[in-house]
């Protein structure tokens, strides 16, 4: 899904880090709401710090033309249109072409018009469920089947929303992984959030240690989790990996956890699902949506992703 874009100038070096590993350079830096890292061997620090500057850059480019909180972005003009056809952009046309494909693989269940819900449910942690009849009103405003796409036209019902935030993160780390070969052949991984890619095997020939965060530990969404145990650690050659989970994003309320995966067909929280499923992918966008779906098709979630023959790790109660 790498779009063949020019690469962006890199911004001021205050708005990253970079600090010294054994082997390279690992570069620090916020967006989509997740700490971001690149990990950069073989090379030397000005070289290092061109790379990162570049990944932030993009990362931020991806972030103001989807976010649906931005009145400038491509989002934004959907919603705008009130109704009225809107042509987009290639790169824009490919993540929806991307969305139909998940809409129907999944029966409905992964939806990117399913955002509104955001106006019902808030998963920081506490106990605040939303009124039934709130969640029944939105859930009336979902449904991709009502949306007509004929590339590159879309049109979107007047009362309808785009959210592109359930693939955004991870197309955003295929990108920056895509523009970064093109600079350097050292060896590469690119983690936003706990999803990542690497370009191939370490400087010595070896796999990318990765751990995969405890969702018993129920972290609030800017903690650090790299400070504590993982539940396990997986080695990552090739390819990419990506974990839908509750462990950051959760409502406890009468001792009944929400997880924040909404099921669109009901407005409401998908219950019994695994506490956190982990896919590898030869693409973070592929991992991402598999790891979705599975968490989506609740108690069966294992049964499912054994049926695609994915790589994965399942974290239950």
């Amino acid at each position: 899904m790498a779009a063949a874009l020019p690469a962006p100038s890199a911004p001021p070096a205050a708005a990253w880090s970079l600090t010294a590993t054994a082997a390279g350079w690992c570069g620090r830096f916020q967006a989509m709401a997740s700490p971001c890292e690149v990990l950069v061997e073989d090379l030397g620090r000005a070289d290092a710090s061109r790379l990162i500057g570049l990944a932030h850059a993009e990362a931020l480019r991806i972030e103001h033309k989807f976010s649906r909180y931005r009145d400038d972005s491509v989002v934004a003009r959907l919603h705008a249109a009130r109704g009225r056809p809107v042509q987009v952009d290639d790169e824009t046309a490919r993540l929806l072409d991307f969305a139909a494909q998940c809409h129907a693989a999944s029966g409905g269940r992964f939806d990117v018009t399913s955002g509104v819900l955001r106006r019902a449910w808030r998963f920081d942690g506490g106990d605040a469920l939303p009124a039934p009849a709130l969640v029944e009103r939105l859930r009336r405003s979902i449904g991709w089947q009502h949306v007509r796409w004929d590339r590159p036209w879309l049109t979107l019902p007047e009362d309808m929303e785009i959210d592109l935030g359930g693939i955004g993160k991870e197309y955003a780390v295929d990108r920056v992984l895509a523009l970064l070969q093109a600079e350097t052949a050292a060896p590469l991984l690119v983690n936003f959030g706990g999803d990542l890619a690497v370009s191939g095997p370490r400087h010595d020939g070896s796999a990318w240690a990765v751990g995969i965060e405890d969702p018993a530990r129920g972290l609030p969404p800017q903690a650090d989790a790299a400070v504590l145990p993982p539940a396990g650690v997986l080695a990552v050659a090739a390819g990419a990996l990506a974990t839908s989970g509750d462990a950051r994003r959760f409502l406890l309320k009468d001792g009944i956890r929400y997880g924040h995966i909404l099921d669109p067909r009901t407005g409401w929280p998908v219950r019994g699902a695994p506490r956190s499923v982990t896919v590898a992918a030869p693409t973070c966008t592929e991992a991402g949506v598999l790891a979705t779906m599975a968490m989506l098709q609740g108690p069966g979630a294992r049964r499912w992703l054994a049926m695609q023959g994915s790589p994965n790790w399942i974290v239950d109660e």
